[in-house]
């Protein structure tokens, strides 16, 4: 019986993966048709195009389409108080670590949530996820997935990621003491951390670099600054440098180009593709 794509390296464009945010307004289905028809082997996928078309019908497609699901995204939010609240936001991470083995994708991202106005104990929330990740972490081995810690910018604290920097997210890996929780590099992210590259070393002596994201920094940021993100060598971010970190600490797996812009949204999908593409084998490819 062969073997379902979405469980093989294929043999488009080495290592590139083009996440679905990406091409947030284009439909799934051209989404997937596009990045095959540039020989690329592998998409990220968001729990979003799950609920839209159902787990079986995504699989399928994807499976149909020739490619690899590098990724899930995303896991997370773990950071409220309320027991109830809690209890749910595990439940539903659990059906997520079920979705990400169900499309044969290797990892589930996690983003862990931020604070509330009301609660504004940032140490309690980290401390909080620290003990949720720990509890989701055996249901995830036992699945056959990792959990991606993604730090983010300190813009975001406040509503999305309590967590920083890569080594806030792999103290809180590391304390889990189960290898199927690591962290995963989006250059959006971690780029000015003065310590990058000490914690990417660190994440690759450990067995926990699980994953790399690209995308470069511009300004002016956005109006929403989540949406400030732009194709590689548009901005400020020195991606062969981040490329060699992540390479020297011993990352081989798939390299996602995660981009959200209202602009890049706005091209044609088969253009945007060719440019993340040309891209990719100008900036980062030559450095792995």
């Amino acid at each position: 019986m062969n073997t379902p794509p979405s469980q093989r390296l294929g043999a488009g464009t080495p290592r590139l993966s083009l996440n679905r945010w990406s091409f947030r307004t284009t439909p799934i289905q051209e989404f997937l048709e596009v990045t095959a028809s540039h020989g690329i082997d592998a998409v990220g996928l968001w729990r979003q195009d799950v609920e839209e078309i159902g787990l079986d019908a995504l699989r399928r497609r994807t499976d149909d389409a020739g490619l690899r699901v590098s990724s899930l995204c995303r896991g997370g939010f773990l950071t409220a108080a309320d027991d109830a609240a809690r209890s749910a936001s595990l439940d539903e991470n659990r059906r997520a670590i079920d979705e990400t083995a169900a499309l044969g994708a290797p990892t589930l991202v996690m983003v862990v949530g931020g604070i509330t106005q009301e609660d504004k104990d940032i140490a309690g929330a980290r401390s909080r996820v620290a003990e949720n990740i720990a509890a989701l972490a055996p249901y995830a081995e036992a699945a056959g997935v990792t959990l991606s810690l993604e730090p983010m910018h300190p813009m975001f604290t406040a509503d999305r990621a309590v967590i920083a920097t890569l080594d806030q997210a792999l103290d809180i890996a590391e304390g889990t003491g189960c290898a199927a929780v690591g962290v995963i590099v989006d250059t959006y992210h971690v780029w000015w951390d003065p310590a990058l590259e000490q914690a990417i070393a660190r994440a690759g002596a450990s067995g926990r670099l699980l994953g790399y994201q690209v995308c470069d920094w511009n300004l002016p940021l956005a109006p929403n600054p989540l949406f400030s993100r732009r194709y590689m060598g548009d901005g400020y971010i020195d991606f062969p440098s981040i490329t060699r970190m992540v390479t020297d600490a011993g990352y081989t797996g798939d390299i996602e180009v995660e981009i959200f812009h209202e602009d890049v949204w706005a091209t044609p999908a088969d253009d945007s593709a060719r440019i993340m593409a040309e891209r990719f084998e100008q900036l980062v490819l030559p450095h792995t």
